[in-house]
């Protein structure tokens, strides 16, 4: 993932070379990975012939195995993997790390610190299903971290994977109710610990922002109610509101920016499947702004003739229509 964001850094700054050099090492990242430690189910980890298995975890299933997709995602610069396998794994850690009570791991394997207690749901760092669970594995691989927790919720709503998302986000709510666990202060190393704010991808992805400043691009596709959307949105300049709404055979998508100011160039959205795009028209404040459109799959990016401001105040609503 830093590869790629530094890849796509080098390209607005005009050093191709570089660019094209940290995406050679990505790629072959990527091709290593795959080969080496997809079992087919997830990532694990693969101890060299003759180390110890002490604080590793070999064929575990970790929770934070895709979290430089996580990153990936949300500053757009793609999948690391092909999206089937992407998806599995994520399905995996679910499968294997969830649980809507946690007391029967904590009975089998009693945390080394307890911040999710019987009776609370959790994610656990990490578990054996296939096996080979060490006598002493990695450090804290019994624990519950809601920074871990949000940011595999990201990674599962940004995949459309809504109610295994939402279904995390809703323990983590649970737990934190202020009946045993205090709402603001959501501990694992320490009080008011910092990884909790992961929680901000939650937003990112249920909204499928995108946004690169010196582009001048922005954009959504929301992944849960995309008929009637309408969220929060915050950019370098500005901050304001995102809204999408779809019917019959067409949707608009606006941003009401409420502080500082919007600079645009390209607009990026999605159509509902299988879709044709017929038309799409550009407003900020009733004034029409020209545009030029091209799609790839469900993905529509909008190419404002010039580049443009949108004030605080304003808004700019784009109109795309399909057959």
């Amino acid at each position: 993932a830093a590869l790629r964001a530094a890849a796509r850094m080098a390209e607005l700054q005009g050093d191709h070379a570089f660019a094209k050099r940290c995406g050679t090492i990505a790629a072959k990242g990527s091709r290593w990975t795959i080969d080496n430690l997809w079992n087919g189910e997830y990532f694990d980890q693969r101890i060299p012939a003759g180390a110890s298995p002490n604080l590793q975890y070999g064929k575990g299933c970790l929770a934070d195995q895709l979290f430089g997709q996580t990153w990936a995602n949300q500053v757009d610069v793609g999948p690391l993997y092909p999206v089937e396998m992407i998806r599995t794994a994520l399905k995996s850690v679910y499968r294997y790390n969830w649980a809507p009570d946690v007391a029967a791991q904590n009975q089998a394997h009693p945390p080394q610190r307890w911040f999710a207690r019987p009776g609370d749901a959790g994610l656990f760092t990490c578990t054996w299903p296939q096996g080979g669970r060490m006598s002493e594995p990695v450090l804290y691989r019994d624990e519950v971290w809601t920074g871990t927790e949000y940011q595999v919720a990201s990674a599962l709503l940004n995949e459309g994977l809504i109610r295994e998302g939402l279904s995390i986000i809703r323990g983590i709510d649970d737990r934190y109710d202020g009946r045993r666990h205090n709402p603001w202060n959501e501990v694992e190393c320490g009080d008011h610990y910092s990884r909790a704010m992961a929680s901000w991808g939650c937003l990112i992805s249920l909204s499928g922002f995108v946004y690169d400043g010196p582009a001048g691009r922005i954009g959504f596709a929301p992944r849960w109610q995309p008929d009637d959307f309408r969220a929060f949105f915050s950019a370098a300049e500005g901050w304001g509101t995102l809204h999408q709404a779809r019917r019959q055979n067409a949707q608009s998508n606006g941003f009401d920016v409420k502080h500082g100011s919007l600079r645009l160039q390209e607009l990026v959205f999605e159509l509902p499947a299988n879709e044709r795009l017929a038309a799409v028209g550009v407003e900020i404040q009733g004034r029409i702004v020209g545009s030029k459109a091209t799609r790839t799959g469900q993905r529509v990016d909008v190419r404002l003739g010039e580049p443009v401001i949108v004030h605080a105040g304003e808004s700019l609503v784009a109109t795309l229509s399909w057959n």
